[in-house]
């Protein structure tokens, strides 16, 4: 690990696991506000800074979306994965690629086609001779999904099979061939696309391997202005140099920083009642809940709530969450974990408007009452 990645871990290996730490320790033990220590709060204000810069870098190559980058990066420094939701020529797979560019990550693109088999991501063995001894042995080829960054183009276009291989990697970081575990580099992230126009021919993903992901992110059409300044770029003579801001071991050090942010019950309660309020079953939901919804969250969307919130609160350089932090993620968390019925279809409800609504009826602390705006400007 480099030097810079120690200054950035300091006390994160050492301290409690993730989502723990001494959340009372003061200066005089060491350590800053909630249990991070003074290394660590050093290391947030680096983050910061880094984070503009990342932000720069890439917008020297791919105009606008900066909200599909903002919530892709919270999702990177939260470990989690992501599906990209847009219609072709968005610019996906260039914001992928630069963004690993800028990262200093390895980085690899997979097109997902009906005849992939799991073992063209994953790796195979083959039989390979010793030209000294004579002897034949088993040896492993590694493939494509052995990168920081994987680009998992059009995965509802491969058979269950293999899309299940690409899960297991994710979930497990690690690849088995022959009885024989491969871990994958760290840091690791997915990023699988899906095309919403056009769905013949394809498999989509049940829902249950759809929880395995962080975030649901849509990428949109430009507005008018950025899309004049694609086709000024694109049709001339253009090419930029991005500069490298982070490593791979300083992201992985900034990674468990982001655990150990604390949250306050107040903030964990909030996620709570937004996630157990989109369960049809449970006791007390409100009404439109019961007209529009099949099936809730479950206790995974909370989770990602609580670290999509950290890491947001972490890259604006603040080292607590706050419930702004959990509305912001709220969104891409909850779409592709709202099941929605054939009223709200009928209705033109979407599970963002279900969001929408869930975010305006639930109080941000436990008594019911809604935050003072003069408390929430403190602490923006």
């Amino acid at each position: 690990m480099s030097e810079s990645a120690e200054r950035l871990g300091a006390g994160a290996a050492g301290g409690a696991g993730p989502g723990g730490g001494d959340v009372g320790a003061g200066p005089a033990g060491g350590a800053g506000a909630g249990g991070i220590s003074r290394d660590e709060l050093q290391a947030v204000e680096r983050l910061k800074d880094a984070y503009s810069k990342v932000k720069g870098e890439v917008g020297k190559v791919i105009v606008g979306q900066e909200e599909v980058i903002d919530q892709i990066l919270i999702a990177m420094f939260s470990q989690g994965h992501c599906i990209l939701e847009g219609v072709p020529g968005l610019a996906k797979t260039l914001m992928i690629s630069t963004l690993a560019r800028c990262l200093s990550l390895s980085f690899n693109r997979i097109q997902f086609t009906p005849d992939l088999m799991p073992s063209d991501i994953t790796g195979t063995e083959v039989i390979q001779e010793d030209k000294v001894s004579g002897e034949r042995a088993f040896k492993f080829l590694p493939g494509p999904v052995f990168a920081n960054v994987i680009l998992a183009d059009e995965i509802n276009r491969t058979p269950p099979k293999t899309q299940a291989a690409l899960l297991e990697a994710m979930q497990e970081r690690q690849v088995t061939v022959g009885g024989v575990r491969h871990p994958l580099p760290e840091p690791f992230f997915v990023l699988a696309t899906q095309n919403p126009i056009e769905q013949e021919g394809t498999y989509p993903l049940p829902e249950a391997q759809q929880d395995r992901f962080m975030f649901k992110i849509f990428v949109r059409y430009p507005s008018y202005e950025e899309e004049f300044r694609i086709a000024e770029r694109t049709t001339a003579t253009f090419s930029t140099e991005v500069e490298r801001v982070l490593s791979g071991d300083e992201i992985i050090a900034l990674q468990k920083i982001v655990r150990r942010v604390p949250a306050a019950p107040h903030v964990i309660g909030y996620a709570l009642r937004l996630v157990r309020q989109t369960r049809v079953h449970e006791g007390d939901v409100p009404d439109f809940i019961k007209a529009w919804v099949t099936w809730g969250a479950g206790p995974r969307a909370v989770q990602y709530l609580l670290l999509g919130g950290k890491a947001r609160a972490i890259l604006n350089g603040r080292c607590y969450v706050a419930t702004e932090d959990i509305r912001a993620v709220a969104r891409p968390v909850l779409r592709h974990r709202i099941i929605t019925n054939f009223n709200a279809e009928a209705e033109g409800v979407t599970p963002d408007k279900v969001t929408d609504k869930l975010l305006e009826i639930t109080p941000e602390n436990d008594d019911g009452r809604p935050v003072e705006p003069e408390v929430r400007k403190a602490f923006r």
